[in-house]
């Protein structure tokens, strides 16, 4: 079983990394005003798979809950920002009488 379930796993993080891409290729397209109702009908498509396959994934025992896009992005973020080197929190701040406001 945990076989079938990791496989189910494996295709619905493989469709949602598509799905992102085409989300893009979507926007890209509504800011040059061109039509983008093919890109949107596969899109529409991708998630009616996903759905099927979330379905099949708690039939087969997988139970964990599965991460919303909105937190794989941000534990994404946060694996990159903990190896960013950090600053120096005396620099960072700024004197007195000077700001960083344009005018």
């Amino acid at each position: 079983m945990d076989n079938k379930v990791n496989e189910i796993r494996r295709k619905i993080s493989t469709l949602r990394a598509e799905m992102s891409l085409i989300e893009a290729s979507i926007r890209d397209q509504v800011n040059r005003d061109l039509d983008c109702s093919e890109a949107s009908y596969r899109l529409m498509a991708m998630r009616a798979e996903v759905a099927q396959l979330v379905g099949r994934w708690k039939a087969a025992g997988g139970g964990e809950r599965l991460p919303t896009v909105r937190e794989r992005l941000s534990r994404s973020f946060e694996d990159r920002a903990g190896t960013k080197v950090k600053v120096d929190k005396d620099k960072a701040k700024p004197t007195p009488g000077h700001s960083n406001a344009r005018v």
